[in-house]
């Protein structure tokens, strides 16, 4: 595999992303920057740049004098921070409120290219890109931050489920349905809509993770 982008970082980051998703490196497993890089055709230079990405949002462990370790995909971690969405995005769309045409016509506009992206970081980037802007007049920017660290830490989540492109079509169709209820200028009805759209993407992901635990333990025994 080698990387070729005009971002190497952001090629890294996505490559490394993946490899860690499909497994390819189990749990607590030591990054051999050296091999890595070679693997990848890159030099240590935007490796390391991209390691230390993948460290601030949890998906490897970088231990002083160490180096970097892959941190687990888990049930557990999943279940203690997919839940928060749900409560924080609805709550900063309320100090958002309606947004106007021009807005929804970005929002729109997010929403159609989602639903033609294949490749799941560029989906997931939009998506995260949708939200943001559905949240961008909401006035207590430590609440927009703290859904940004969400975002953070569930990404290597939501790339399991961006995999099936049937996980962007429904996005996209629940993205439609906040769109038209702020187009009506029901608020409250969006906030519900966008409730629904955070919480409907944890059992698909629960049941992956569970399957590739129990794969694993049986791998094991």
């Amino acid at each position: 595999m080698s990387v070729r982008r005009e971002n190497l970082a952001d090629g890294v980051e996505s490559a490394v992303r993946g490899m860690i998703v499909d497994g390819q490196f189990a749990p607590g497993e030591r990054l051999n920057e050296v091999h890595l890089a070679e693997r990848l055709g890159v030099s240590r230079t935007p490796l390391r740049e991209a390691l230390n990405r993948l460290a601030a949002e949890g998906a490897i462990e970088a231990r002083p004098r160490l180096g970097y370790f892959v941190s687990p995909l888990s049930c557990e971690e999943l279940d203690q921070i997919y839940d928060l969405r749900p409560i924080l995005d609805p709550a900063a769309l309320r100090l958002a409120g309606v947004p106007g045409a021009r807005q929804l016509e970005r929002l729109e506009a997010l929403n159609a290219k989602l639903l033609a992206e294949r490749k799941p970081e560029r989906a997931i980037a939009l998506d995260d890109a949708w939200h943001l802007e559905l949240l961008a007049h909401c006035r207590n920017r430590a609440l927009v931050a703290m859904i940004e660290g969400v975002m953070t830490r569930t990404r290597r989540y939501e790339l399991a489920l961006m995999r099936e492109a049937k996980a962007v079509a429904a996005a996209g169709d629940a993205h439609a349905a906040i769109i038209a209820a702020l187009g009506a200028g029901d608020l409250e009805a969006a906030c519900a809509a966008l409730k629904s759209n955070l919480e409907a993407g944890k059992a698909p992901i629960m049941a992956w993770l569970g399957a590739r635990e129990a794969a694993a333990k049986r791998g094991k025994g």
